[in-house]
């Protein structure tokens, strides 16, 4: 057809696809859940040990993971604290049956506990643990930070949160993190949810941290105040 131009709308296939896929990433759920705590269980590995090397747990902290997801993590806790109890939760049935089979012996010695449930409404009284970890899960909070302001009311006065996120200028490289699932977490930002969560400017640090692959991270770790109403 001459001198006509013809117009091409890109498909929306492969967007719905990675749409998809973060979505298991936030929420794994069926055989794609199952398949994507596979994959957490590889890509979490140097983050995890990251962020709980920041988190300096002592053989008798009581620690809390917040979003477990295959349980390497709570198993790391567990050897880290012998002499403490560790307990963790996810949002995720697949998840929670998985960490439950790493982690089936120390369930068992009643060491570990695991639960299935809502990080915006934690299962523990005040001051229930030492330590908290949370690692790539951050990017699924809310606006007004209501995890973190659960995390600050589970902390004992004097103790600790660490915090794992891979950076926003890596996370726009990735087509399966995009805004409709994935909150993209700078430092000013993380540390404006930690605020709103309860902790005192002073008290948070952040640092960068660089992964394979060129991928960048930042740990933050934040402090309860000493002061039980800070």
């Amino acid at each position: 057809m001459s001198g006509a131009t013809v117009s091409r709308q890109a498909d929306p296939a492969p967007n719905r696809l990675w749409e998809r896929v973060g979505r298991q990433l936030r929420h794994p759920t069926g055989f794609g859940g199952r398949v994507a705590g596979a994959l957490m269980a590889r890509v979490n590995a140097v983050p995890n040990r990251a962020a709980i090397d920041f988190l300096e747990v002592a053989p008798d902290d009581d620690v809390l993971e917040i979003g477990f997801g295959p349980g390497e993590g709570v198993a790391r806790l567990a050897e880290l604290a012998p002499m403490g109890r560790v307990c963790g939760i996810d949002a995720s049935h697949e998840m929670f049956a998985a960490a439950a089979r790493r982690n089936r012996a120390a369930i068992a010695r009643r060491h570990v506990r695991l639960v299935e449930g809502d990080f915006r409404a934690l299962p523990w009284r005040a001051g229930a643990f030492s330590k908290v970890l949370a690692v790539n899960v951050a990017y699924f909070f809310g606006d007004d930070a209501r995890e973190l302001s659960e995390i600050h009311r589970v902390l004992r006065p004097g103790g600790g949160v660490a915090i794992y996120a891979t950076s926003a200028a890596t996370m726009r490289r990735w087509p399966f993190a995009g805004g409709e699932t994935h909150r993209h977490l700078d430092e000013m930002t993380l540390r404006s949810m930690l605020s709103r969560g309860g902790f005192a400017s002073a008290d948070i640090e952040i640092n960068q941290v660089r992964l394979a692959m060129g991928v960048s991270g930042l740990v933050a770790r934040a402090k309860r105040g000493v002061s039980p109403t800070s």
